[in-house]
């Protein structure tokens, strides 16, 4: 199945050149093909087992995130039909790349090497850097680029350095993950190694400290680049934080008691910067720094509990972070501004409109029916078994994050009609396609949640 899936995405990249809709359509219709074909991969069951081969692996955990890449990179299709292919910026190329960063997202899912891994891990960061700097709105996107790639390529060279000095096998360019943990002495070294390591992920999650790069991203790409950057690309953190534990063999010690609480703690600061944002995409930029910390402590509480409740989050928030950031689109090309004081009163211009932002940001709190809530119920127990200081953390997050959500539904629906609308851009028919893409996966998975759980 990963060999088809693999053709499928090679073939949409190796596609003639001929008329820009030909090339557009084929490849958006080929990803909803390859999406379709995942789905048989994926068995939603989080265990250790896994299908291994000498280049690849699929795990249920990969199997559900290449799921979630072929079908984000649908949805990235639709969302740009009328931004790139009705006003005829390149759409050939942008096709092209979409493709290809799917296809690179999807081996690195599958890499059953940490070598292989980090180099598609890497790999990742030029065609969204492409997305960004070829199709985004601002002047400042350049900067936005630098400050990703700077971020991320830093923080991920000392772990370059662990797999290169630490694997035996280097002559032979297959650097297993199991033979990680035979060249690991508890020593001083230890922790050192351990903490560069998950400080890569981090980074790439990102958390409290180590995410500036993320709401600049957010700001400056286009609809496209900030689907994939809060759908699939944070989820490289968490896959890669779940793959080190998992074949590092760890065990809680004292960094993780460390971690923990500071990721908490920085989940809890960026929630209340959220409260004083006006910048509808900065805003929900910071929510994802906010359930991403939620990802990494549960995820260092090295607990079944705490993993299945960071799967569970990874998928939840890839869906409902990719149709925040398409209706925060919709109210741009309605106003030509992301401030949030400007879109007043959308609940008169289309109800209909109104109706999907309701769905998303009580789906961002969460409350049920969503994945997202029971994610959040099943890791609080987790992380209060590991330290029950953390408790009232934990309650201010929830309160933080109802509130920022409430206010930018009231803020944005409700008031007087801003005059300054354009009234002949309401959503159209592919528009709530698209928010209904992006719901539908949403409550299958609620209705299934026992799968995934278990």
């Amino acid at each position: 199945m990963l060999k088809t899936l693999l053709i499928l995405n090679l073939s949409m990249l190796l596609i003639p050149n001929k008329s820009n809709k030909f090339n557009w359509m084929l490849r958006k219709w080929m990803l909803a093909l390859g999406a379709f074909f995942s789905m048989f991969m994926n068995t939603f069951q989080i265990d250790l087992i896994s299908t291994q081969s000498l280049f690849f692996s699929t795990s249920p955990i990969s199997a559900a995130l290449i799921s979630l890449t072929w079908w984000i990179s649908f949805l990235m299709m639709i969302a740009s039909h009328k931004s790139v292919l009705l006003k005829n910026k390149s759409p050939k190329t942008f096709s092209f790349l979409v493709a290809s960063l799917n296809l690179i997202l999807i081996l690195t899912f599958s890499a059953s090497s940490m070598f292989w891994f980090y180099i598609f891990f890497e790999m990742s960061l030029i065609p969204t850097l492409i997305l960004i700097l070829g199709w985004g709105y601002q002047p400042e996107r350049l900067q936005a680029g630098m400050y990703m790639i700077l971020y991320t390529v830093t923080a991920s060279l000392p772990f370059l350095v662990i797999l290169l000095t630490n694997n035996p096998s280097l002559n032979k360019h297959i650097l297993t993950m199991d033979q990680m943990n035979q060249s690991i002495n508890n020593n001083w070294s230890y922790l050192l190694m351990l903490f560069f390591s998950i400080l890569a992920f981090m980074v790439k999650l990102p958390v409290y400290s180590v995410h500036l790069w993320l709401p600049k991203a957010h700001v400056e790409a286009p609809v496209a680049g900030s689907m994939i950057l809060a759908g699939i690309l944070l989820k490289l953190g968490g896959f890669g934080l779940i793959q080190i534990m998992m074949f590092y063999h760890l065990s809680s010690n004292s960094l993780f008691s460390l971690l923990t609480p500071m990721a908490l703690w920085g989940g809890m600061l960026t929630s209340m910067i959220c409260l004083r944002q006006t910048d509808l995409k900065s805003l929900i930029a910071y929510s994802s720094v906010a359930h991403m910390s939620f990802v990494l402590a549960s995820t260092l509480t090295n607990s079944t509990w705490g993993w299945s409740a960071a799967f569970m989050m990874m998928i939840s928030h890839g869906l409902v972070s990719s149709s925040m950031f398409c209706l925060s689109n919709l109210a741009y090309e309605s106003t030509q501004s992301r401030s949030m004081l400007i879109p007043k009163g959308l609940l008169m211009m289309s109800p209909a409109l109104s109706l999907w932002w309701f769905f998303f940001c009580t789906a961002n709190i969460p409350t049920p029916p969503s994945i997202s809530l029971m994610s959040e119920i099943i890791a609080i127990p987790s992380i209060i078994f590991f330290s029950s200081s953390l408790s009232l953390i934990i309650v201010i997050m929830g309160m933080l994050s109802a509130s920022y959500n409430l206010l930018v539904y009231t803020t944005t629906q409700h008031g007087l009609l801003n005059k300054t609308i354009n009234p002949f851009s309401t959503p159209t028919k592919m528009n709530h396609n698209l928010m209904l893409f992006h719901l539908t996966p949403l409550l299958l998975l609620t209705l299934n949640m026992t799968k995934i759980i278990m």
